[in-house]
């Protein structure tokens, strides 16, 4: 039969972005563990795609450092490893510092009620124990101030480097992340405020905040 012209071609990059999250989602959540092995057809077969996918996701995962592969062997979910995690825990505090000190004055009354909203909602997820929820929350939180600005080499960066930092997060927030509700609610007082300067302050050491050595006791 001819093929049909009327119907939308499938917008293969929501594909390709979608297996790359569901993955790296699963890796930060501990579906996949440090060492696992991860094998391209069964992880096809469990999303419901093609390798290709599946391919490319792995390739972005060991740019950002979640997984390492062995050429001609395998790939591998990577340990959490304390100076990858600091270098890029670095590099993630200052592209926030800098989104911070270029919108503070500029956002809108509702993107900081927004922020305070998440952070009720972080509140709430950290005091239940929703380790998961509380890191989604606290993603957007941070997030809101790199939209406004949109310089999107800011946002390329921290999509290559928040993922090896939100899995050493995970375990902060297992054990404790009731200080980051503080440090949040200052932060958007900052930022309401016009204090560029010590808002920015904040943003930066906000991020440095997070031990980057493993727990041993988990």
């Amino acid at each position: 039969m001819p093929i049909p012209t009327g119907s939308p071609a499938v917008d293969r990059s929501l594909l390709r972005d979608d297996v790359y999250r569901r993955l790296r989602d699963a890796i930060i959540d501990g579906t996949f563990t440090p060492g696992e092995q991860l094998k391209d057809g069964e992880l096809a077969e469990w999303l419901g795609v093609s390798r290709t996918p599946v391919r490319e996701a792995l390739l972005r995962l060991g740019s950002s450092g979640l997984v390492v592969a062995l050429p001609g062997r395998s790939t591998r979910v990577s340990t959490i490893d304390a100076p990858a995690v600091r270098d890029a825990r670095d590099v993630i505090a200052a592209m926030h510092e800098l989104a911070v000190r270029q919108t503070t004055g500029r956002l809108s009354d509702d993107d900081i009620e927004r922020m305070r909203a998440a952070n009720r909602r972080f509140a709430e997820a950290v005091a239940s124990g929703d380790v998961g929820a509380a890191l989604d929350a606290d993603e957007e939180i941070h997030r809101i101030p790199v939209a406004a600005l949109g310089n999107r080499a800011i946002e390329t960066v921290l999509d290559q480097f928040d993922p090896l930092v939100r899995r050493a997060e995970r375990l902060r927030f297992r054990a404790d992340g009731h200080a980051s509700v503080d440090l949040h609610s200052h932060l958007i007082d900052l930022i309401a405020a016009g204090d560029a300067s010590a808002a920015a302050t904040l943003a930066f050491d906000i991020w440095h905040t997070l031990p980057t050595e493993p727990r041993t006791d988990d």
